[in-house]
């Protein structure tokens, strides 16, 4: 829509499909999680883009007159920039639309260490409102296991931050991580990593490996395999029997997922129960994504 020049590939979380995709980093810092495909190093090397280039970016839109609604700060951490220049870009966003659109970014829970309540509440009186955060799961043996460099504490102490701050979070947890051996246990600890932290949007996919699944199994010795739908239903059952959350909106409508759930935690959580019990125990009953309708 934005007639915008990106360095490829490009990715954005699925409800930000009308949003300005504003580049203000190349990649992603971290880039060693071994469930991850979206950046290699041989396709990407991580850097931040000038100021100056983000605010040509700007004017180029402003002035071709393209409506800006909603403002997404790419790449895969946009949050790992400094608060200095975090406020510049924010700047950058208020000078040029006044009208102040909600900003949203990634956020790895490592990108918040040094950053503390008061930096982030600054942002957030600036316009950057939501931030979506990969947790992926509450258990630490399984985020030692994908290299995902972060565990249970690390996770917590930044969801709380954002809350702290006014910025609200979006969570993603992955189902079927972590195979038939840690199926259970990822399901329940990453239940109570929510729990704790009590996230505004809650989101799970299904871990898909389109290009093979080597790179990731390889630190397991052999112990994982992918879930079948059988098994990915049963996890998420006891991810939501063990869930305990007050007003949380809850999305398993990814292209990834077989079973479609929506819904408000805890309202909806009995009914959406009933929907997974349905579809473990009366196969047909439910319908479901075919293969060919998945994808990531």
């Amino acid at each position: 829509m934005y007639p915008l020049s990106y360095i490829e590939p490009v990715f954005r979380p699925p409800s930000e499909w009308k949003s300005l995709i504003l580049q203000v980093t190349n990649g992603c810092s971290w880039n060693n999680c071994t469930f991850c495909d979206m950046y290699t190093a041989e396709q990407k090397r991580f850097q931040p883009a000038p100021l100056a280039q983000i605010e040509a970016q700007l004017k180029s839109i402003i002035e071709a007159g393209y409506p800006v609604y909603r403002v997404f700060l790419a790449d895969g951490d946009a949050m790992t920039l400094s608060v200095r220049r975090l406020h510049g870009i924010m700047d950058l966003l208020n000078r040029w639309l006044p009208h102040k659109p909600r900003v949203s970014a990634y956020c790895l829970p490592r990108n918040l260490k040094n950053k503390s309540v008061a930096d982030l509440r600054a942002l957030r009186e600036k316009g950057l409102s939501l931030m979506y955060v990969g947790c992926e799961t509450g258990d630490n043996e399984l985020l030692r296991l994908i290299e995902k460099g972060e565990n249970f504490d690390s996770s917590l102490s930044a969801l709380e931050k954002m809350k702290a701050a006014g910025i609200k979070s979006s969570v993603m947890v992955l189902n079927g991580l972590g195979g038939p051996e840690l199926s259970e246990r990822h399901a329940i600890e990453s239940a109570r990593l929510m729990n704790a932290a009590q996230p505004e949007y809650l989101s799970t996919l299904v871990v898909d490996f389109p290009h093979g699944s080597e790179r990731f199994a390889k630190n397991f010795n052999g112990r994982w395999r992918q879930l079948n739908q059988s098994e990915l239903f049963r996890e998420m059952e006891v991810f939501l029997e063990h869930l305990e959350l007050d007003t949380t909106i809850f999305r398993s409508d990814h292209a990834s997922n077989y079973l479609v759930l929506k819904g408000v935690l805890g309202k909806d959580k009995a009914q959406m129960l009933d929907t997974v019990r349905t579809a473990i125990h009366q196969p047909g009953r439910i319908a479901l994504r075919e293969e060919w309708q998945r994808g990531l």
